[in-house]
């Protein structure tokens, strides 16, 4: 999927074996409104200029010009600094020009992933993304994201990839002890228990592997 930038663009910091997936500006439309009213200023200027009017109206259209490139400016440069970054381990947004502000949500704690488009913006492939997760962030939006549909179905994949590495590394903690083959179910569960109270293990992962267990009985 061609959706991502190179890693110096959003300047994330990656852990051991953590990789970047996705690093995506804002689509096009989050500065729409502005290049618009450019367009319509540097138009009334053209014309104001070839009806040679008043030196009065000529200084207040170019102020008219002046104003709507600065604000255009401005938000360009809020795009060039505004990311959403997925990669095989977490969710991180970023944003701001002078002062910067960010985001991270583990995948493990995202929940559920909803996006929504309007039909504009269905025509334009732009969407808005709505990820819950567990923990103090509840609910964090995310507008203006490029291709939503296929976003959030790569943040589903690295999910399921995120919790098998996590399976793996459970399975590979138990081999090394040489408990795997030889332990029964109830006690491969103390085990994991075990793990689950040393801190190895979140909650939410000693039931799911728990469950996956019981289903072998």
């Amino acid at each position: 999927m061609p959706l991502g930038y190179r890693v110096a663009v959003a300047q994330v910091s990656l852990r051991n074996e953590e990789r970047i997936v996705l690093d995506l500006r804002p689509h096009w439309w989050f500065f729409s409104s502005q290049a618009l009213a450019l367009v319509v200023a540097i138009a009334v200027g053209i014309m104001a200029l070839a009806v040679d009017g008043p030196s009065e109206l000529n200084l207040l259209v170019g102020l008219l010009v002046l104003a709507a490139a600065g604000w255009f400016g401005v938000r360009y440069l809020a795009w060039t600094t505004t990311n959403f970054v997925l990669t095989t381990d977490r969710l991180i947004s970023r944003n701001g020009i002078i002062s910067r502000t960010g985001t991270e949500i583990p995948l493990e704690r995202v929940n559920t992933v909803f996006f929504s488009q309007s039909l504009f913006e269905r025509m334009v492939r732009s969407g808005d993304l709505v990820i819950e997760s567990a923990g103090e962030m509840g609910t964090s939006r995310f507008t203006d994201i490029r291709r939503p549909l296929d976003v959030q179905s790569e943040i589903y994949n690295q999910m399921e990839a995120n919790e098998n590495r996590k399976f793996d590394r459970v399975g590979q903690n138990l081999a090394g002890q040489g408990l795997v083959q030889t332990a029964s179910i109830p006690d491969q569960i103390r085990q994991l228990d075990e793990l689950r109270r040393d801190g190895a293990l979140t909650n939410a992962e000693f039931e799911a592997k728990k469950a996956e267990l019981l289903r072998r009985l």
